[in-house]
C-alpha cells in the first residue's frame, strides 16, 4: 500500500495551548485605521437568537425575500475614561488619571490618592490612547468593571480634544458604530478543560482492534532523541483561548427598553445593544471587545439585511 499522508495536526500559530492570561486581549491599534474617534468598545455576550430579515444583498438568490438568520445579541453598557496614556517611541511616557471615577474600580485597580488631571501643555508625543472601563454594574451580571486600552483616530490634537470632551462623562456605543457596519470581535472562547488529542488536535481515530487505545497517537516519537517533542498531539487544555472573529455585520443596534427579557443564562438586557449576524466566541456573560474592522472583505461588506425582528 502507498504511504498514507495528511496535513500535520495542530496549527503552531496558536501556541502554547493554554488558558489566556486575561479576558480582554491587547490589540494592535496602529493597524486599525477606521472608526469614529473611538476604535473599540467593551461589550458582553447575552446570547443567540433567530432573526427575521429582508435580504437586500445584490446578486443574492434570495434578494428581496424574507429570510431567517442566526444572530448574536451583545449588551454594551456605557464606558468611562479611567486614564490617558501618552506614548513616545512605542513606550508609555506619561499617564494621567481621570476624574469622577466609580467606586467599583477599587475591586480591580489600586487608585492613586493624588490624581494628575491637567491635559494642558502636553506636547511631543507619538500617540495618545485611553484606558476605559465598562460600567458593568448597569448590566446586572457583575459589579467589578472591565478595563481595556482603546486607540483613537485622528491627529494628536484631535485625540486630546476628544478626551477633553469626554473625560468624566459616560460614552455610549451608539455614537461610534452604526447599522450595516462591519466590526471585529475579540475575546476568549468557551473553556472546555482537559481534552484528549482527538478533540484537541483533530487526529484520526486508530483502528478498532489497535492496542493501548483508539483515541491517542500511534507513536510518541523515535528512541532518539530520547524525549517526547512538543509536536506530538497529547491531551491538555482546550478552550479559553483568545480568538478574533472578523467582519461581523451589525444587523441592528439601539437602546434596549425592555426588548430582550429572560435570555437563557443571562437575564435581561438593560443597556444599549448590538445585534450581529452569525455566532460569536465565548459563553453567555463573556466580555468581548468590539473594534473597527481590521480588513474588510467585499463579500461581507456588500451584504445588506433589513432587520424585521427576533423570532420568539
Amino acid at each position: 500500500m502507498p504511504t498514507r499522508k495528511s496535513p500535520r495536526k495542530g496549527s503552531l500559530q496558536y501556541w502554547p495551548r493554554k488558558r489566556a492570561s486575561k479576558f480582554l486581549p491587547s490589540v494592535n491599534w496602529n493597524a486599525i485605521d477606521s472608526g469614529k474617534n473611538l476604535k473599540g468598545f467593551i461589550c458582553y455576550k447575552a446570547g443567540m437568537a433567530s432573526a427575521s430579515v429582508k435580504n437586500d444583498t445584490p446578486d443574492s438568490m434570495t434578494k428581496g425575500k424574507k429570510i431567517i438568520i442566526p444572530v448574536t445579541i451583545l449588551e454594551c453598557p456605557t464606558m468611562k475614561i479611567f486614564s490617558v496614556r501618552f506614548y513616545k517611541d512605542s513606550k508609555v511616557a506619561k499617564e494621567i488619571i481621570g476624574s469622577n471615577l466609580d467606586k467599583e474600580l477599587k475591586r480591580k485597580v489600586k487608585l492613586p490618592k493624588a490624581k494628575e488631571r491637567s491635559l494642558e501643555g502636553v506636547k511631543d508625543y507619538d500617540d495618545v490612547r485611553i484606558i476605559v472601563y465598562a460600567q458593568s454594574k448597569k448590566t446586572g451580571i457583575k459589579k467589578s468593571p472591565d478595563l481595556s486600552e482603546i486607540g483613537l483616530t485622528g491627529t494628536i490634537e484631535e485625540k486630546i480634544n476628544f478626551i477633553k470632551e469626554n473625560l468624566g462623562k459616560e460614552i455610549s456605543v451608539l455614537d461610534f458604530f452604526e447599522k450595516g457596519q462591519l466590526i471585529d470581535l475579540r475575546g476568549l472562547t468557551k473553556g472546555k478543560g482537559l481534552s484528549g488529542p482527538v478533540k484537541r488536535f483533530g487526529i484520526t481515530l486508530k483502528a478498532k482492534k489497535s492496542e493501548k487505545g483508539q483515541r491517542r497517537p500511534g507513536s510518541l516519537g523515535p528512541w532518539h532523541p530520547a524525549r517526547v517533542t512538543f509536536r506530538v498531539p497529547q491531551a491538555g487544555q482546550l478552550g479559553m483561548f483568545t480568538r478574533v472573529i472578523y467582519n461581523n455585520k451589525i444587523i441592528d443596534l439601539g437602546k434596549a427598553e425592555d426588548k430582550f427579557k429572560n435570555i437563557k443564562n443571562y437575564g435581561n438586557v438593560n443597556n444599549d445593544y448590538i445585534i450581529v449576524a452569525g455566532s460569536v466566541q465565548g459563553s453567555a456573560k463573556r466580555q468581548l471587545l468590539i473594534t473597527a474592522p481590521l480588513r474588510e472583505t467585499k463579500k461581507q461588506s456588500k451584504k445588506n439585511f433589513e432587520f424585521i425582528g427576533l423570532i420568539k
